[in-house]
């Protein structure tokens, strides 16, 4: 159950460690699985990942063109939440929890290369570059993606558009190649712990609520979003294949004989 009585950015969450190596990880005797990710970050985190996949594979079919524009809108709406969720969220949700500067980055890269590599409870260091970096790109598509639709930039937007769109999945694709090369090094599945929101730390790591409530709001607001677009899509007109043919257009049945 959430803690509502609680802020999701507690004072109590500043006070607890947010690195930690192997060798340390391993010298308590009862590490367990805990709460890290809460429920609104990893939903956020699997609908962009459906939104952007989706708009991006439907992106030069006319026929899918308001599929393409709905994931696009949501995608926008879910960047634009989990920005304000990186300020009032859970404490690993948090920009100025994961947000670091390039001198921890290159510490963190040298980490790496020891046989006990530092170890952060919520994103690491490179980590935390793919998500400002996927953030940004989402909502510079996003934006452009309105003004294309909108017929409010021609020909420049529309390229602007697509070039962002395949820098997005190139950083997608090395996001996935070092989540699973850190997976490797750290010896935990992050992927699964983006599922299920648990990781294996001490119990003073847990974040106190997964806010499933605000999940459900998010959720739910997405499938509105849905129906209502559905609602306003265009109905489809008969073909012209379909049409009664005119008296005029008809081909002559009667040959001459002769």
């Amino acid at each position: 159950m959430n803690n509502m009585s609680a802020s999701p950015a507690s004072a109590s969450d500043a006070n607890q460690q947010t690195t930690i190596s192997n060798a340390e990880l391993a010298s308590h005797s009862k590490p367990d699985y805990v709460k890290v990710w809460d429920l609104p970050v990893r939903l956020i985190h699997w609908l962009i990942a459906l939104c952007f996949t989706g708009a991006y594979l439907t992106a030069e079919s006319e026929s899918w063109r308001l599929l393409h524009v709905t994931l696009g809108y949501t995608m926008a709406g879910l960047i634009a939440f989990r920005i304000i969720w990186g300020v009032i969220g859970t404490r690993y949700a948090r920009f100025s929890e994961f947000v670091r500067s390039p001198s921890a980055v290159f510490q963190y890269l040298r980490s790496l290369m020891t046989k006990s590599p530092e170890h952060f409870t919520g994103h690491n260091p490179t980590g935390s570059i793919a998500v400002l970096l996927l953030l940004g790109l989402g909502a510079a598509i996003s934006v452009s993606g309105y003004a294309l639709y909108n017929d409010l930039g021609g020909e420049l937007i529309e390229e602007a558009h697509e070039l962002l769109a395949n820098t997005m999945l190139a950083i997608v694709f090395i996001h996935i190649a070092a989540v699973l090369i850190s997976s490797h090094l750290h010896k935990e599945n992050l992927p699964l712990a983006m599922i299920t929101g648990k990781k294996r730390r001490i119990a003073s790591a847990a974040i106190a609520s997964t806010w499933r409530s605000v999940a459900l709001v998010i959720l739910l607001a997405v499938i509105a979003f849905w129906a209502w677009q559905w609602q306003q899509a265009p109905t489809v007109q008969q073909t012209q294949s379909n049409s009664p043919i005119s008296t005029a257009d008809q081909p002559n049945s009667k040959e001459d004989d002769d």
